[in-house]
């Protein structure tokens, strides 16, 4: 698994100051993707000096890792997910459905971008972004929608 490149972000998982990881190799190929260079097999291989000097470097001012992209290796994320703990955790995936084994998840962003649909910020998305509340999983991706006051 390889990381294309990485970024702290604040509107990717609601309340958290999150260390994106973008993964190269995706194999969605979702038509009007926002990032179709991360279909290519690019960047650095995600090892654990490369992601221990992340968190390092950021310490204290990240409360998450997201691993964007990944699908072709949903065992891989899930390994890393758990390595990165205590920090929360979440798996931004194209998939349709929940992974064999999401223990080590906090949220996952399940479905394809469709651009007629739009992105989590549109009523009308297909995605779901849900949060592990104990052992269920809550749909919040209504949290991305502005509300009218």
């Amino acid at each position: 698994m390889k990381v294309a490149s990485f970024d702290i972000v604040f509107q990717e998982i609601p309340g958290e100051v999150t260390l994106a990881l973008n993964l190269s190799n995706c194999p969605c190929h979702c038509p009007g993707c926002h990032s179709p260079h991360l279909a290519e097999d690019i960047g650095e291989e995600l090892t654990t000096d490369l992601i221990d000097g992340l968190i390092d470097r950021y310490g204290s001012m990240i409360t998450c890792v997201a691993f964007m992209g990944g699908d072709a290796n949903p065992d891989e994320v899930a390994h890393w997910a758990e390595y990165v703990r205590p920090l929360k955790t979440a798996w931004y995936s194209g998939r349709t459905s929940f992974p064999r084994n999401p223990r080590a998840l906090d949220y996952l962003k399940l479905g394809p971008y469709i651009e007629s649909l739009g992105g989590l910020k549109s009523p009308t998305t297909n995605q779901r972004l849900y949060k592990r509340v104990g052992n269920e999983w809550q749909d919040i991706t209504s949290s991305f929608w502005k509300k009218n006051l």
